[in-house]
């Protein structure tokens, strides 16, 4: 140690170092500082001439950027400073498309999906017993079914009951009704296909909601073979709650009001409102919607007839310049009246559906209404059946101990009525959350479902327009053609079956047709001027 200072002060006289230049080894005068004594360490030495660097290789190496490729020129042709940024690109738009679906919730995306079709309507029994039977096909990916895709046959009383057993097993829940019976026509085309898209409508709505697709009656309609005789059990065992029984009926508690209900809750009144209203706006809507798709087929059977007679007329005309146009636009008429058939039935089954599928839905949801106003007056029912019973023990309570089994009694009469009253009081205040959620779920199912419909009303209505048009045009171009011969078929005429002077004749006939007109157009004129001005004459 004592030879440290000595090589401190070799620092000092020598400006390359001990490590000789560039770093390389020591000189060979360098005395030996022992062999006890430890190697002087690089590190501190590199120290020193990193600090005395030229300021042009002042920068330190960063940490290298993985997603930065280098050219080895870089590091010569660099200038001093701070390193500018690699040059960014403009964005381009990507000519691959994605057909990624659009994300859903997590709630939405664990639920089974169900696509329910009802078709293959035909009419089976006899007479007395003929009713119309439905081909309902299912594909689901629910695993509580048995198989992914199945096929049962149900009637219209199968539709009716499970809405019926739906509505008493969820109360508060707005059911999608199935459509009304109709007597007279019930196997008409037109009225069993409406019935038929109505119906698969109700299902699919069934199915899509979270709570009813989880119902096992459901499950039973889709899938039973034997269906008739399932529900027969079904009913020997759980008979189906009525209107005065039910969740509040399994309680204990009787159902029921003899006063007239007044709603508490402004926002339940509200829409209690805005539905009677909206109820209303729609049947006046379905009375116009029936009463233009009632036109649209007089104005089909009208065409159809006009028809009829320009046919008829060109049968008898013996001039094929005029039979020939005549004929034409019998066919035409007869183009114009299936497109009216068309448009009326595409009319009801796009929109008018739609309009009936609501009122029906509106009167579910009243009944879910009503279903609340029960739960409110089986709360209060058995508010005052606690009081009384209450009432009855605080007086034997003031009696003494005399009875004290009289005194046991009434104490779990009081409890088990505490708890039925908690109970239904509990069932009004989820009600009330669940018709919440229901409603906002009919507001927007309403939006979607009547934008959709417009649409396709419109569209249907201006692909008819485009198509009568489009007839009426290339008829009126069939009549501007020259002499009708590219336009009304007749006979092509040869040099060799063309008589002589054939040429002369067509431009003889032309001409006396030419002057025809122009004598009848003249005297038009003159009898009109004669008429206008007879004091000239």
């Amino acid at each position: 140690m004592v030879a440290q200072p000595t090589r401190l002060e070799a620092v000092d006289d020598d400006p390359l170092g001990p490590l000789g230049p560039l770093g390389g080894p020591a000189t060979p005068g360098t005395p030996d500082l022992g062999q006890d004594a430890p190697p002087v360490p690089p590190q501190k030495e590199e120290m020193v001439i990193r600090t005395t660097m030229p300021p042009s290789q002042t920068r330190r190496a960063g940490p290298a950027d993985p997603h930065r490729v280098d050219d080895a020129d870089d590091d010569y042709n660099r200038a001093s400073g701070p390193r500018a940024p690699p040059p960014v690109q403009a964005a381009h738009p990507s000519a691959v498309r994605t057909t990624t679906n659009p994300s859903v919730s997590v709630e939405q995306a664990s639920r089974p999906t169900f696509h329910i079709s009802v078709g293959d309507p035909h009419k089976v029994g006899d007479f007395t017993s003929s009713h119309v039977q439905y081909a309902v096909r299912t594909q689901t990916t629910s695993k509580a079914y048995k198989e992914p895709e199945f096929e049962v046959k149900r009637r219209y009383r199968d539709f009716l009951w499970l809405y019926n057993t739906l509505h008493g097993n969820n109360p508060g829940i707005v059911v999608p009704p199935p459509p009304e019976k109709q007597a007279v026509g019930r196997f008409e085309t037109n009225f069993v296909e409406s019935r038929r898209a109505a119906l698969e409508k109700m299902l699919n709505k069934i199915a899509a909601h979270p709570t009813l697709q989880l119902d096992g009656d459901l499950k039973l309609f889709l899938e039973s073979e034997s269906f008739n005789v399932d529900i027969k059990h079904k009913e020997r065992r759980e008979p189906i709650p009525t209107e005065s029984k039910g969740v509040l009926g399994s309680l204990g508690i009787s159902v029921g009001g003899g006063s007239k209900f007044v709603e508490q809750d402004d926002w339940f009144h509200d829409r209690k409102v805005y539905l009677d209203a909206l109820e209303n706006q729609l049947r006046a809507l379905l009375k116009a919607m029936e009463t233009m798709v009632g036109q649209r087929k007089m104005m089909a059977e009208a065409a159809g007839d006009f028809s009829a007679s320009l046919h008829a007329l060109s049968t008898v005309e013996l001039s094929p310049s005029l039979s020939g146009p005549l004929d034409a636009l019998s066919e035409l008429q007869l183009t114009i009246r299936d497109v009216y058939d068309r448009q009326a039935q595409q009319d009801v089954l796009t929109f008018g559906i739609i309009l009936e599928e609501y009122i029906r839905l509106i009167g579910s949801v009243k009944q879910a209404f009503a279903q609340r106003q029960k739960a409110f007056y089986s709360w209060h029912t058995a508010e005052s059946e606690m009081q009384k019973k209450k009432t009855t023990q605080d007086k034997l309570l003031r009696q003494g101990k005399s009875q004290q089994d009289r005194l046991n009694q009434m104490g779990a009469e009081v409890a088990d009525a505490e708890r039925k009253c908690h109970h239904a009081r509990m069932l009004f205040e989820d009600m009330g959350r669940l018709m919440r959620a229901e409603l906002d779920r009919f507001e927007k199912e309403k939006v979607e479902d009547f934008k959709s419909g417009v649409e396709t009303f419109l569209e249907s209505a201006v692909e008819a327009q485009k198509e009568l048009i489009e007839k009426w045009e290339t008829f009126l171009m069939q009549l501007d053609a020259d002499d009708d011969e590219t336009v009304f078929y007749r006979p092509p005429v040869t040099e060799g079956n063309k008589p002589a002077g054939a040429d002369q004749d067509g431009a003889a006939a032309h001409l006396g047709h030419v002057l025809l007109g122009s004598a009848v157009r003249f005297e038009s004129l003159g009898s009109s001027a004669g008429v206008a001005q007879p004091a000239y004459r």
